[in-house]
């Protein structure tokens, strides 16, 4: 269930890429290669520091210094995260086989979620020291070149998700949830391409509303890069900005976004089992198979922490 539960498109900043990725970028690239199931997790979380480092640095242009200290901070931050967590995700793949084996409900689907919501949590709490460290140190210029990448993200997002012609916007988000789905179980059959289309059709998800949220993240994020780096910043300051962040990138302070996320997790939860329970028992079967392999992966990489 752990990958089912994407297949419908999330409210808000659907590639991960296109967060302010000097707050955010250490635990999305754990979660992309280890959650959402990268197709070869052993190369992919091998490379992972230095792909993590090559993603930063095309943000925001490191100088010498900072390049030196973000390097570090990626080769501890893998180091511990692949010594410490892997064998708790792959005692939750586990529990996933056998439960993707069988029916379910939108509830068990939400709780999936959640379940991956507090593994991330650690990851992130790790992950804030350096955070903190290197944005104290970005310069005015880093944060324009930030700036201008947010920029062009968001055109990316229109281009994708904001088409001018309902009929075409629709499609493509057929086609997005399809490739999703069989990501997971295999090929859908022409039955299971309709449910996707009938629940696509009836999502909540509002392009325009996640875009309008997603900016004002974006805003939020320069904001404090440019406060903890106006000046000599103490410590404890920065870090209590930084994370005064990702608690509102976390809950957004707007009630009205709150309750449509609130409303759009409850629909993909529904319309997850609905897929799920669509599903053959050969297709239960591919997905547990590809569950396997990405257990078999991460308790080889602990395995290898630990020697």
């Amino acid at each position: 269930m752990i990958t089912m539960f994407n297949t419908m498109t999330p409210p808000v900043l659907p590639r991960s890429r296109r967060r302010p990725p000097i707050i955010a970028a250490l635990f999305l690239l754990a979660a992309s290669l280890v959650v959402a199931g990268c197709s070869a997790v052993k190369l992919g979380y091998g490379q992972g520091a230095g792909l993590a480092f090559t993603w930063l640095d095309d943000w925001v242009d490191f100088d010498d210094a900072q390049s030196l200290r973000v390097r570090e901070g990626l080769d501890d931050w893998f180091a511990w995260h692949r010594r410490t967590q892997l064998r708790d995700y792959a005692e939750l793949l586990t529990q996933a086989e056998a439960d993707i084996l069988e029916p379910t409900t939108a509830e068990r689907a939400c709780r999936w979620s959640e379940e991956l919501r507090r593994r991330l949590e650690p990851a992130i709490e790790r992950a804030l020291p350096t955070l903190v460290e290197v944005a104290v140190t970005l310069k005015p210029t880093q944060i324009a070149t930030i700036e201008k990448k947010v920029a062009r993200r968001n055109a990316e997002y229109r281009d994708d998700f904001m088409q001018p012609d309902p009929a075409r916007r629709q499609r493509a988000q057929v086609k997005r949830n399809v490739e999703r789905a069989e990501k997971l179980y295999g090929r859908l059959d022409a039955s299971q391409r309709e449910l996707v289309a009938r629940w696509s059709a009836g999502s909540p998800f509002d392009p325009e509303v996640s875009l309008a949220e997603q900016r004002l993240r974006q805003q939020d994020a320069v904001q404090v890069l440019r406060q903890v780096s106006v000046g000599p910043t103490p410590a404890a300051e920065a870090a209590k900005a930084v994370r005064g962040y990702l608690e509102r990138l976390d809950r957004s302070p707007r009630e009205a976004y709150r309750r449509y996320v609130e409303g759009l997790k409850a629909y993909n939860c529904r319309y997850a089992a609905a897929l799920h329970n669509s599903s053959s028992a050969a297709q239960r079967r591919a997905a547990a198979t590809t569950l396997q392999g990405y257990r078999s992966d991460l308790r080889e990489l602990a395995a290898a922490a630990a020697s």
